[in-house]
């Protein structure tokens, strides 16, 4: 076949920001994304996300959990992403290999069109990385151990776990556990209150599931 004569379309158009994009040039992605990366040794896992705006990122967000290497390289890669272009941010050493495969991911995802806001108009305004943390500006994360006497839910979502409620086949059913995150908050707003330790405790207390109906309680990191 002859092709002397082939017209080129230019590249697929991908969704970004509410409308369709050939992209040709950096300056050309834009978008609102997340990338998970681990590193060599599988010691650790982060979980990026950017906010780009014409190829320069805006906000950077960046969650680790692992070797207190990564958390360290994490506040540096907070304080260097913001300004460069994706495809700077992209060959620069984030130092630890974790952050820097997650960096890879949430290339592809936005220069496949694969972002979180790829049908939204105009895309998320910068601070939205920081909303999804929530009212307490704070990542969720879990830690849960298990043996062959059973699981131990240590902390999740909502906070750190002081005791598992059991049935009658000691089964969990339910939790109780300490809102850490509000705690703090009412610390620092209110650090001159007199409360004592075990008054704080009982206020930021809280149950799950059926913890109430519960025939045995355990501390996870005791029993």
């Amino acid at each position: 076949m002859n092709c002397k004569n082939c017209k080129s379309f230019g590249p697929s158009p991908i969704p970004e920001e509410g409308k369709f994009v050939q992209v040709k040039e950096i300056k050309d992605v834009s978008g609102f994304s997340h990338g998970c990366g681990h590193c060599a040794p599988h010691q650790g896992t982060c979980k990026l996300t950017l906010n780009v705006k014409n190829g320069i990122i805006k906000e950077a967000l960046i969650e680790t959990i692992g070797c207190s290497a990564m958390t360290h390289s994490a506040a540096m890669a907070g304080e260097i992403l913001t300004g460069k272009t994706l495809l700077e941010a992209l060959n620069t050493d984030l130092v630890c290999d974790a952050i820097n495969v997650a960096m890879q991911k949430i290339f592809l995802q936005l220069v496949y069109g694969r972002s979180q806001s790829a049908f939204s108009e105009n895309g998320l305004e910068v601070g939205s990385a920081i909303e999804d943390l929530g009212k307490h500006r704070a990542s969720n994360f879990g830690t849960v151990y298990g043996s062959e006497n059973g699981p131990r839910y240590l902390n999740l979502a909502e906070g750190y776990i002081t005791q598992l409620a059991l049935n009658e086949n000691k089964e969990v059913i339910g939790y109780e556990y300490v809102d850490v995150n509000a705690l703090i908050e009412h610390l620092t707003n209110n650090s001159a209150n007199n409360e004592s330790i075990n008054d704080l405790l009982l206020k930021f207390k809280k149950g799950y599931g059926r913890f109430n109906e519960g025939i045995d309680f355990i501390d996870p990191r005791k029993k």
